[in-house]
């Protein structure tokens, strides 16, 4: 297949790129290359793929081809909310799917800037849509959130809920595109699956991110904020088992669902080709937990600053993964440990403590 992976310069996009690559598709990655955490991180990504800095810089609208997987990889510095830009990416390339991981992220940062999250995360997507209208791309797969369930309390989150209490800027942009994809997939038939990730961890992450702000706080002798007073759960799930769910989603596009009664809707399936997925590890862990592990696998106990809850963030997250389970075999494989070990490597290589 012809893939576009948007936000093939972050912490998914990155993964995902790579993993179809080495099964032989062709990927066409774009990433507006903004500044919202470290710019290096996301080039030193790209060399990971073949793509050199400084031909992403002088690089035109073709974009730049990768040294590592000639013939198969193209990186173009683009910006989703560019309408005109989009519309011809669309034309020119004839894709045969998209997956669009591309967002402002941030549940805090949302609450500082919402116009870039309406820029992004709503006009962004919307391009993705029309381009896939205009251009007769049927498989589409998206980056939704956990967050979409808000004040929700009832656990684990499952798909079948309704999800109409968001607590962030982030939260309401990332179900508008649920709402957004509904649409599109009722009038025009794309295939649209939107997979509402469940917190994602390992090498390479991003710095604003609890993983990369432990460690490097710990190492740095300075103190951890434990927000909630440690009493929070997360459901981590390790990028390669997040990965290995988006592929088999890419793999398997949506399709109507005979079973949806206009009556009683369920908001994860419709008479249209679209599905809504939990993806995550189904298996929550107490932050307490997760910063023992932390401080086992970097081998220094951590300074903790014990805090109230943040505004915008939820005390628990935990994902009802059923659906996924039993229509694609999803059955993520790596354990905490493991994980965070894995994790822990690749920072003390790439920031130089070994």
């Amino acid at each position: 297949m012809k893939i576009l992976v948007t936000g093939s310069a972050g912490f998914i996009g990155f993964h995902l790129a790579q993993k179809l690559l080495e099964r032989g598709d062709e990927v066409v990655g774009i990433d507006n290359l903004n500044d919202y955490y470290d710019v290096n991180l996301k080039y030193a990504r790209l060399e990971r793929l073949g793509i050199d800095q400084e031909a992403v810089v002088d690089g035109g609208e073709m974009g730049v081809a990768s040294s590592a997987y000639p013939g198969k990889y193209r990186f173009i510095a683009m910006d989703l909310a560019d309408t005109a830009k989009m519309m011809t990416l669309f034309e020119t390339e004839k894709f045969d799917a998209v997956c669009n991981l591309a967002a402002q992220a941030g549940v805090r940062y949302s609450l500082e800037n919402p116009h870039a999250y309406v820029q992004s995360n709503v006009v962004g997507f919307a391009n993705i849509l029309e381009g896939c209208r205009h251009t007769g791309v049927k498989n589409l797969c998206f980056a939704s959130s956990s967050s979409v369930y808000g004040l929700n309390k009832s656990q684990p989150f499952k798909t079948s809920d309704h999800t109409d209490h968001q607590v962030s800027m982030y939260a309401a942009t990332k179900k508008s595109n649920e709402m957004m994809a509904h649409t599109y997939a009722h009038l025009y038939g794309i295939q649209a699956t939107g997979l509402r990730f469940f917190t994602v961890y390992g090498p390479w992450g991003r710095p604003d991110m609890a993983p990369m702000l432990f460690a490097d706080a710990i190492l740095n002798d300075r103190p951890i904020k434990v927000f909630n007073h440690g009493k929070m759960s997360r459901d981590f799930t390790y990028i390669d088992d997040i990965v290995d769910g988006v592929i088999k989603v890419l793999d398997k596009p949506a399709t109507p669902d005979a079973n949806f009664d206009p009556m009683q809707p369920n908001p994860a399936i419709s008479s249209a080709p679209y599905r809504i997925y939990n993806i995550g590890n189904n298996a929550p862990v107490a932050l307490m937990e997760f910063i023992e592990t932390m401080e086992k696998a970097l081998g220094k106990e951590a300074q903790k600053n014990f805090m109230q809850m943040q505004p915008g963030d939820v005390e628990s997250t935990y994902a009802d993964t059923s659906a996924l389970i039993e229509e694609f075999d999803y059955k993520p494989y790596t354990p905490l440990e493991k994980g965070v070990g894995e994790f822990v490597k690749w920072y003390k290589t790439f920031y130089g403590y070994n």
